[in-house]
């Protein structure tokens, strides 16, 4: 009997992590799998949610909620429809269930911190496609995260005129 796992997706809405939503769906779900989206909001924020859920991060959401609410204003987000049409599409077609998260501080060390808390069994992220020099002076998220958890990861990343093709 095949066991159901739990992927996640880094998220922010950048073009290449709704790749890595989009390559997550075509290559890597299957029935039955949970897919947990995984959002970083600035240590900086002062929104309310923080306060109540800094340290652990935001309960799990399921999706139709979270297409729902107003996450500009709960969550300081800004959603993309594409997202959440893709990933409504798969829940229906693939059977899987779709969750979203929030964390509140340094991209790299939450989605370090959620693949141990929420158990993952691997992470899809996606790539900004920064030069080795910027790589050098800002850091790689993505570097970072496949050098420092415990599960597989996937790096999708973007090449110019042609779809995002893993790492």
């Amino acid at each position: 009997m095949a066991r159901y796992r739990t992927i996640g997706i880094g998220m922010d809405y950048s073009p290449t992590s709704k790749q890595a939503v989009q390559w997550t769906v075509d290559h890597l779900v299957r029935s039955g799998d949970t897919v947990i989206l995984i959002h970083v909001v600035s240590g900086k924020s002062d929104h309310g949610e923080k306060v109540l859920w800094g340290d652990s991060g935001s309960p799990l959401i399921p999706l139709y909620e979270f297409m729902e609410m107003n996450l500009r204003v709960r969550y300081g987000l800004n959603p993309d429809k594409e997202v959440f049409s893709i990933l409504d599409t798969a829940s229906r077609d693939k059977q899987i269930k779709v969750l979203a998260k929030v964390y509140w501080g340094d991209p790299r060390e939450k989605l370090c911190e959620a693949v141990a808390n929420l158990k993952l069994d691997s992470l899809v992220v996606g790539n900004r496609g920064l030069g080795p020099l910027k790589r050098a002076l800002l850091g790689s998220v993505s570097n970072y995260v496949v050098n420092n958890i415990t599960c597989p990861v996937t790096v999708v990343r973007a090449t110019s005129g042609s779809k995002p093709k893993p790492n």
